[in-house]
């Protein structure tokens, strides 16, 4: 009890970074070809987040979950499945950073769809292995023959393959506290602005880092679990936010005197379902 108290209560605790996965690159999907100009085909993920993505008065994009048609369902469905046809190895290196990121948002938004109603992604307990929770070490993916899960995606083909933070703020985890799902798909072309985008309107909000009375802040805990990503020391951490911040925001971060704490909401991002009161006759 003493050790988990300490865990929440001293804030920045590297013992949490522990629970993260590992940035561990997987062979396997070290391939690529420079020369290649083959592009993937994304514009049906596109059409769904165009149609479905909405931006709340909270400053936080949302899914609408329960207004996803039949049909639309299954057009993401085969999307997923020409995804997996695509052979990955041969494109080159930004092509497949686009698609590693583009799948697997596409693929969390599908597992939502498939199990609703939840109010977390981590009711869907699907991954194997007696402490595992929630659906990320599931192989739900299969390329080139191989089965993949999200897990692999993240950490051991991006993370550990780029080796750039702001990888993390284009990939939607289904949840509030997550960088929200990018408003349309990542590119091959646009994708070092789409990600410097990204951090900046994470960074931007109350939920990356949220500043006390005491100019101590409460960070999200992104960036305790994956600290090794943001430099590896609370320092490096402040750097990387005040780097991709906007400049009244960096006037803010240069306050801060310590990292405090850290949070981060597990609430499914979906967007609120308003019930319509019924008229009797």
């Amino acid at each position: 009890m003493a050790l988990t108290i300490l865990v929440f209560t001293s804030g920045f605790s590297p013992f949490e970074s522990l629970f993260a996965p590992s940035s561990s690159l997987i062979p396997r999907w070290a391939d690529f070809s420079a020369e290649s100009t083959e592009a993937v085909n994304q514009n049906e993920w596109n059409v769904f987040i165009q149609k479905y993505r909405e931006e709340n008065y909270d400053g936080i994009a949302r899914i609408a979950y329960h207004r996803v048609s039949f049909n639309d369902q299954l057009a993401l469905k085969e999307h997923l499945k020409y995804l997996q046809s695509v052979k990955v190895s041969t494109l080159n290196r930004d092509q497949q950073l686009a698609y590693w990121v583009n799948l697997y948002n596409a693929a969390t938004v599908n597992l939502i769809l498939q199990h609703m109603p939840v109010e977390s992604i981590r009711d869907i307990n699907i991954s194997p292995g007696l402490f595992a929770s929630g659906p990320w070490g599931k192989k739900i993916l299969r390329i080139e023959g191989e089965k993949i899960s999200l897990n692999d995606i993240e950490h051991g083909i991006l993370r550990p393959g780029w080796k750039d933070p702001r990888i993390h703020y284009v990939l939607n985890c289904a949840s509030l506290g997550c960088p929200d799902l990018p408003k349309k798909v990542i590119t091959a072309e646009e994708y070092d602005t789409q990600l410097t985008a990204a951090a900046r309107r994470f960074i931007d909000h109350p939920r990356a880092v949220n500043i006390g009375e005491n100019n101590e802040a409460v960070v999200s805990s992104i960036y305790v679990w994956f600290k090794e990503d943001f430099g590896g020391s609370d320092a490096s951490v402040l750097d990387h936010l005040r780097t991709y911040a906007s400049k009244e925001r960096q006037k803010e971060l240069m306050k801060i005197r310590s990292i405090e704490n850290h949070t981060y909401d597990w609430d499914l991002n979906s967007v609120p379902v308003v019930a319509t009161a019924s008229t009797g006759s």
